[in-house]
């Protein structure tokens, strides 16, 4: 593991009525430990999963490639400000690492392009071909396969987007690889229950509060998924 324990300070916060503060998760949580390479994040749209997952990433010195030249109808200064009221605990020091997002992964792939007319070279990084032209599940594997192979830490916001299935498996077998040895160490967030499988993985319950760990097979997901393949017809029925 590169980080072990992350320390939230609720009583530090600026406000308690904007969002992420006002989720009481992040007010009832202290901390969460870090005791296996791969730590999930699961829980309900809107539940605060993907902004600790960026907070931590943030504090960790973590660049995060986004487009903020859009503006909103209405701001939040708070929104980004979760990061300033952690305390990440390292094993050895600070590593290098990196945060992916299907969106970010998309701007990536189409600069990389431009990049790569002036210097091909580059592609060779990713498997020899453009980003762009393989399909989203082909373009996801080669980029985790080249980008994870150094010492890292890697944070995923719900890398299933776009995937299949069998990519998911493939995925599975990229974190198995990259995380041996204390190479890499993963915290995602997903609601794939093919990724939740991940043997001997942590999953953080963001459904509760404070947030605790939950057993693979006592998630919403895992549950949602094995009552409908059982039962479709009732809840075909029900729709």
């Amino acid at each position: 593991m590169h980080i072990s324990k992350v320390t939230l300070q609720p009583q530090q916060y600026p406000t308690r009525e904007y969002y992420p503060f006002s989720l009481k998760i992040f007010q009832d949580t202290l901390s969460l430990d870090f005791a296996h390479p791969i730590t999930f994040f699961v829980g309900e749209n809107g539940s605060g999963k993907s902004t600790l997952l960026k907070a931590i990433c943030q504090n960790c010195g973590i660049h995060i490639w986004e487009d903020n030249e859009h503006s909103r109808f209405l701001h939040n200064p708070y929104e980004a400000e979760l990061c300033r009221y952690l305390n990440v605990e390292w094993v050895d020091g600070p590593v290098p690492g990196s945060f992916f997002s299907s969106q970010i992964f998309h701007d990536f792939a189409r600069y990389l392009d431009e990049w790569a007319r002036v210097d091909p070279g580059m592609l060779q990084y990713f498997g020899g071909n453009s980003l762009l032209t393989q399909s989203h599940g082909e373009s996801f594997i080669s980029f985790f396969t080249s980008r994870y192979t150094r010492k890292g830490l890697y944070f995923m916001d719900e890398p299933e987007t776009a995937l299949s299935p069998q990519s998911q498996l493939k995925l599975l077998k990229v974190l198995k690889d990259m995380s041996k040895g204390g190479h890499a160490q993963f915290i995602i967030t997903s609601h794939s229950p093919i990724l939740l499988a991940y043997p001997d993985a942590v999953l953080y319950d963001f459904n509760c509060s404070p947030i605790v760990p939950v057993a693979y097979r006592d998630t919403q997901y895992y549950r949602i998924y094995r009552d409908f393949i059982n039962n479709q017809e009732k809840y075909l029925q029900d729709l």
